[in-house]
């Protein structure tokens, strides 16, 4: 029973991060502008956004009757896409203009993990629904199987965005600036237009 309690909350977890695409453009961009271990900015990314769901978990629990959670929730996903817009246009800046050698100038790794755990940390408190995903722990009989399903909700979230930023990171890789210029300058273009695209969507 706790292989599959913890497997459920791993699997839960995994669809609820691939299947938002406001996860997926904000993290795309910090990956892009890494030049290796790529996958230390979806770790960063997962730690906030467990940190940031257990935060309004708690806040629920103990102060649901004086805490305006609608508001929180709706105040928050705005933030998320003004973080988005933000990004984007951050994206777009650093694009290098026609008649100008490409070079990339990339945040260090401490400021984009600071970065990437803080925008998952506002991804964890926007919408008061993430905590639909933990109301299997409702129905488990013992403190034992709720905890495991509670664990592997927050192992999965982790895994999933470092298999990601892992994948991506693979790729940018093989896009060399000095090789393949115009491809950069293209796959970098996209992450921006993505995450600009989302990001207004998420402000409607």
């Amino acid at each position: 029973m706790t292989a599959l309690t913890i497997l459920s909350g791993i699997m839960a977890s995994a669809i609820h991060v691939v299947s938002g695409p406001d996860h997926l453009a904000a993290v795309t961009p910090i990956v892009v502008d890494s030049k290796r271990k790529a996958w230390r900015v979806g770790l960063a990314w997962g730690l906030g956004h467990i940190s940031g769901m257990l935060a309004i978990g708690l806040l629920v629990f103990f102060f649901k009757e004086l805490i305006p959670f609608e508001a929180i929730s709706l105040y928050s996903e705005q933030l998320v896409g003004l973080i988005l817009l933000i990004l984007a246009f951050w994206v777009f800046a650093k694009l290098p203009e026609k008649n100008t050698a490409v070079h990339i100038h990339t945040h260090p790794k401490k400021e984009r993990k600071v970065l990437s755990f803080s925008i998952g940390f506002v991804h964890g408190l926007a919408g008061v629904s993430h905590l639909i995903l933990l109301l299997p722990v409702l129905s488990f009989e013992s403190t034992i199987d709720s905890l495991t399903y509670i664990a592997g909700f927050g192992l999965g979230s982790v895994l999933s965005m470092v298999m990601y930023a892992g994948v991506i990171g693979v790729l940018r890789q093989r896009v060399d600036p000095e090789h393949h210029p115009k491809l950069n300058i293209s796959l970098r273009f996209a992450t921006g237009l993505f995450a600009l695209v989302v990001g207004v969507f998420w402000l409607m």
